[in-house]
């Protein structure tokens, strides 16, 4: 196994960070060159700073090596498992149960590079994308779901809320804006049989809505990950994987 001595970067894992995650990494066998540690802090580099995988810095391991580890762990649910296991620790810590019972949606627009498929013209005429998300009343990312931007949120919504019950049964209801009142609030009750809660604009002029701020919060906080400044994903299953592996940087911090 090759270990890299370097200096520490800002988005790399503590010792304490890295015990708690470690368990979810298999020991290294004959094939494993690298250690795992360094690989993930390579992958949690590219998503704070937003470079391309061929700028990684040259004290990392290789970034074709470090991009081949990235889409394996997307592909068997890695980054998925790590966030969930985040979410019930981090639930439990402030008096929680693990599992949630209320999830609060959103969405979020993102402008995308003109190689992308699954794109669309936006209200604002550019090319995008939308972030789906659902959050716990903690503000914890529980589901993303990323789609073309012309798919409007009371038909889109009801994706990442199956995704959400999927994941996390133990959801009772969700919270909503406005935006989601028809659509959305039948086809939760239809195909999910869960019951929805819409928050109207308090009149004119600029208010804190009940729950709505949660969500809208977690989606600034995903914001500071520089990857997420666009979406410069090729495909939408490595979008929604950035979106993880951002708000995964957000829990982490806390160990």
């Amino acid at each position: 196994i090759i270990k890299n001595e370097r200096s520490r970067y800002a988005s790399d894992l503590t010792d304490s960070q890295w015990k708690a995650i470690a368990p979810f990494f298999p020991r290294p066998g004959n094939k494993s060159k690298w250690e795992k540690r360094e690989l993930v802090n390579a992958v949690l580099y590219l998503v704070d700073n937003g470079c391309r995988w061929r700028s990684l810095p040259h004290d990392f391991p290789p970034y074709a090596t470090v991009s081949n580890f990235y889409h394996a762990a997307v592909k068997s649910g890695l980054w998925e498992k790590l966030l969930t296991a985040l979410v019930s620790i981090t639930r439990e810590e402030d008096s929680r149960k693990a599992a949630p019972s209320y999830g609060i949606i959103d969405s979020q627009g993102v402008k995308t590079q003109a190689q992308q498929k699954n794109e669309v013209l936006t209200v604002e005429k550019t090319k995008g994308r939308k972030r789906h998300i659902i959050v716990d009343t903690m503000g914890n990312l529980l589901a993303v779901v990323v789609h073309a931007a012309n798919i409007h949120d009371t038909k889109s919504g009801i994706l990442v809320a199956e995704r959400t019950i999927e994941k996390y049964p133990s959801i009772q209801r969700f919270c909503a804006d406005a935006g989601y009142r028809k659509t959305f609030g039948k086809a939760a009750v239809q195909k999910l049989n869960r019951g929805v809660d819409i928050v109207e604009k308090l009149g004119n002029g600029w208010h804190i809505l009940p729950n709505r701020w949660i969500v809208e919060r977690t989606i600034a906080w995903l914001n500071n990950s520089r990857r997420l400044s666009k979406d410069y994903e090729i495909s939408v299953v490595s979008a929604q994987a950035m979106c993880v592996i951002a708000a995964f940087r957000i829990l982490i911090a806390r160990f």
